[in-house]
């Protein structure tokens, strides 16, 4: 939120490379401290960022390889450009098996309780993210924009222009993980407001990872900021790629581990 400020202060191209800090748990693809490229960009969207991301790791794999092939865990994938473009709605109701549209949480939430009882803790408008996740997300090997994600998941996200319920945002995925969001970036102050009072509400009803909302970066839409294109990309997962890498661990100086005696502790259990 603090580039886009930058936005409202007559900055047309800004970008960051620097360490970020989530309170989430960790696998082989998670760590709560990690590096990301953070771009805006003016009086562009979530398409033409597309086309920029598309042609910047394009470019950095043919360099890297001398070719578009790059091995990962036993698979090639293939850079060749253009990459694929899915819609995030029909790939989720495809690879589901869904006979209803994601987007009918009640109907959603039905299928969730029947097919995955693990889920039944998580709020009904989180499921479209983690059944995706399930179904789909594996399966996306080659580099794969999903475009067009649900309103309910993306609060920072413009309103599509022409499809209603969706949001001009992609992610892309390869590897079978997600590397990029980008999104054609919201700048009403009005819509803003309301989706930070949805996710106060969700709060108050015990959703502990909805933020509250941001009194500062509403003041800054509210002077105006130029429609623009927004990207947050992962460089760790990137190298984890790259360098054909199974875990992240493998690609941070100083990951974060279990205590020592923890670890021993379930290797003892193990055995």
């Amino acid at each position: 939120l603090y580039l886009k400020r930058l936005l409202v202060g007559g900055f047309e191209k800004v970008f960051e490379i620097g360490r970020n800090f989530r309170n989430e748990g960790i696998d082989h693809n998670h760590n709560p401290e990690f590096t990301m490229l953070e771009a805006y960009w003016a009086y562009a969207d979530y398409q033409d960022m597309a086309k920029l991301v598309e042609e910047l790791l394009s470019g950095l794999v043919l360099h890297l390889f001398g070719s578009y092939q790059v091995p990962y865990q036993g698979r090639v994938l293939d850079f060749t450009p253009p990459f694929k473009r899915i819609s995030f709605v029909e790939a989720l109701k495809e690879k589901a098996g869904l006979p209803f549209d994601p987007l009918d949480l009640e109907r959603l939430r039905i299928f969730a309780d029947a097919h995955h009882p693990e889920l039944a803790h998580v709020p009904s408008y989180k499921l479209l993210d983690k059944l995706f996740s399930i179904y789909v997300e594996p399966e996306l090997q080659n580099p794969t924009f999903v475009f067009d994600f649900p309103l309910v998941i993306s609060p920072l996200a413009k309103r599509h222009r022409e499809k209603p319920g969706l949001t001009e945002r992609w992610d892309l995925y390869a590897g079978g993980m997600e590397l990029a969001p980008a999104y054609s970036e919201l700048n009403d102050p009005l819509d803003q407001r309301e989706r930070f009072l949805e996710q106060a509400r969700r709060r108050r009803e015990g959703d502990e990872e909805a933020p509250e909302p941001d009194e500062d970066f509403l003041l800054a839409l509210e002077y105006g900021m130029p429609p623009a294109a927004g990207l947050g990309l992962g460089i760790d997962r990137l190298a984890m790629l790259l360098t054909d890498q199974p875990s992240l661990r493998d690609v941070l100086l100083f990951p974060l581990m279990k205590p020592k005696r923890e670890a021993q502790g379930e290797a003892w259990e193990g055995t």
